[in-house]
């Protein structure tokens, strides 16, 4: 391995291009060689991987902490709500805070070890049988969680700028959702396991299983030490900037948000608040409905994930090779409002619905949020995105409340016309964007073609 001195002569020597390293230097070594990025970029996936993992702890022990924490559904339903308060606020705050407090190497490790003392403070609050130490465990984990994926996309734009960029938040996504299926497939077998160590249920044990979850955010936690010195080196090696965020939030731009991006928030929400929550309290759903065993219940309930995992690069490519992202958008929440329909009023096989469902989430995620980037300017895209996931937050914690109170006075079948109302919501939003977009002659809608031959022309390189 070279030194140090040596690194950095051997790149002086070769200042006019930065991916023209010493050959000298082995591939593995060298930043600006493929095969290194490729590295880097599978501590970039696993970063996530264990908060995405946590996340849906609740979920995927949903009978079992109710039953083990004498809960309702209402207040079962506070541990996601309890997760979105933070990010509210933080959404706003989480940029500023890596690009000028903490350094987005530093700022990942902080914000690692949030979602790591948040759910070691959350397992605790079920060994010791409090469940408002539960509550706080995930408000402390939600403060690390979105946070942490800010700095695992500022990473990737540092990393893989360019026409690799789609690809690499697709494969993140992919690993995110990895993270949240094994999540749904495991958490019980390790439940029932600690159930049969400790021979008994209860508290005691749901707690065991919940620390034993923490082990993938400190794994997740040692890929955030491994990126930073990565990125550490690289900067050294190839003389550049450590990574900003871009997100630069000025609160006054949102007097001058088009009204086609208020349009994209509504659908944002109203989509959004009918996955999590449903995911969230779908595991007793598929038991009590259609009678399935709790194993059978947890994989149906995961299949969304299990879908989005391979599909979202391969959905993204394709909307980048197509374009006419609001079309995109209107398929996928019309086909998500058809999956919950037939799980409110049928009793087809319920997997046939929750296919559906995961196409179409994967498919919203890969056409709703690049669509920011075309309507408001760079330099408002922090403030945009910021509020968009404050939103978001916002009306997944008052839905999640919602749920679990309709659930418990009304039932299943209310709780899913509920859900049925919230994507109806979306659908007329994406039907408005559709003709506020053609009347104001924006590029939403633009095959991929047409909307490149008009950023070309429009370019100062062009004039």
């Amino acid at each position: 391995m070279a030194s140090r001195d040596e690194d950095e002569r051997l790149l002086n020597e070769n200042h006019h291009d930065r991916d023209n390293t010493s050959p000298r230097m082995s591939p593995l070594l060298d930043p600006g060689h493929l095969l290194h990025r490729i590295v880097v970029l599978g501590f970039m996936c696993f970063l996530g991987f264990g908060s995405y993992f946590c996340y849906d702890n609740p979920a995927a022990l949903q009978k079992q902490v109710m039953q083990d924490m004498q809960l309702n559904t209402s207040k079962f339903m506070q541990l996601y709500a309890w997760y979105s308060w933070p990010n509210v606020v933080l959404c706003f705050l989480g940029g500023f805070l890596l690009d000028r407090v903490f350094g987005i190497r530093f700022g990942t490790v902080i914000f690692s070890l949030f979602v790591c003392v948040g759910q070691v403070i959350f397992a605790l609050g079920a060994l010791v049988n409090q469940f408002w130490l539960m509550e706080f465990g995930r408000f402390v984990f939600g403060i690390g969680g979105e946070s942490l994926a800010v700095a695992q996309n500022t990473y990737a734009v540092n990393w893989f700028k360019g026409k690799e960029l789609n690809l690499v938040f697709g494969l993140q996504l992919s690993m995110a959702r990895v993270g949240s299926t094994v999540n749904m497939n495991v958490m019980g077998w390790v439940y029932d396991h600690m159930k049969a160590a400790l021979g008994q249920s209860g508290h005691y044990t749901l707690g065991s299983a919940l620390m034993i979850a923490s082990s993938t955010c400190v794994f997740s936690l040692i890929c955030a030490l491994a990126l930073g010195y990565l990125d550490r080196r690289a900067e050294r090696i190839l003389n550049k900037e450590q990574g900003k965020t871009g997100e630069v939030i000025r609160l006054r731009d949102v007097k001058d948000f088009p009204f086609q991006l208020w349009l994209i928030f509504i659908i944002c929400v109203g989509y959004y608040v009918a996955i999590f929550p449903f995911i969230g309290l779908g595991q007793v759903f598929f038991i009590e409905k259609f009678n399935f065993t709790p194993t059978q219940a947890r994989a149906v309930n995961s299949i969304v994930y299990i879908i989005s995992a391979p599909a979202s690069p391969l959905l993204g490519l394709m909307v980048d090779k197509t374009g006419k992202n609001i079309i995109w958008v209107l398929f996928a929440v019309v086909t998500t409002l058809i999956a919950h329909m037939m799980l409110a009023f049928t009793f087809w096989n319920p997997w046939i619905a929750m296919v559906i469902l995961g196409l179409s989430y994967s498919l919203l995620a890969c056409a709703l949020w690049p669509m920011v980037a075309f309507v408001v300017p760079e330099h408002q895209l922090g403030t945009a995105y910021g509020f968009m996931q404050s939103i978001q937050n916002l009306g997944l914690a008052l839905i999640s409340m919602a749920s679990g109170a309709i659930l418990d006075s009304k039932g299943y079948l209310f709780l899913e016309v509920f859900f049925c109302a919230c994507i109806c919501l979306a659908l007329v939003a994406v039907v408005m964007l559709y003709f506020v977009d053609v009347l104001r002659g924006g590029e939403l809608n633009l095959s991929a073609s047409a909307r490149a031959k008009l950023q070309k022309t429009s370019s100062p390189e062009s004039e």
